[in-house]
């Protein structure tokens, strides 16, 4: 995949309360696959990128497994809300909102993301 050379320098960014942390360049988020980023506090955070260039963020932990494993899950729609599955129990989460689509009673953190330069 080739990008324009005016969005090889963007930088995918996470919001954590009112500060934004630089996780990742925008090259390495490929259409359809996740990437885990450390956070300051220990934590994971999930990015995925999809075609159409939307940027998503959510925590990167399966509560229903335990294990940081969100980012590897596969990611599609679902009655046009995008979603990835974990690859663990298949469960689906709401890239939006970090809602799971398949117990409403869970969900995970969704962060607000950006590229910037």
């Amino acid at each position: 995949m080739t990008l324009a050379p005016e969005t090889t320098d963007l930088k995918v960014q996470v919001r954590l309360g009112t500060d934004w942390l630089t996780v990742c360049d925008l090259i390495h988020l490929l259409p359809g696959r996740g990437v885990a980023a450390l956070l300051p506090d220990g934590g994971q955070v999930a990015l995925f990128r999809d075609r159409a260039g939307r940027l998503y963020a959510i925590d990167n932990r399966d509560p229903f497994g335990g294990a940081a494993v969100l980012s590897r899950g596969l990611t599609g729609t679902h009655q046009g809300r995008p979603f990835v599955a974990s690859p663990l129990l298949k469960q689906r989460f709401d890239l939006e909102t970090g809602e799971c689509l398949d117990d409403e009673g869970v969900r995970v953190t969704a962060y607000e993301v950006r590229a910037a330069g």
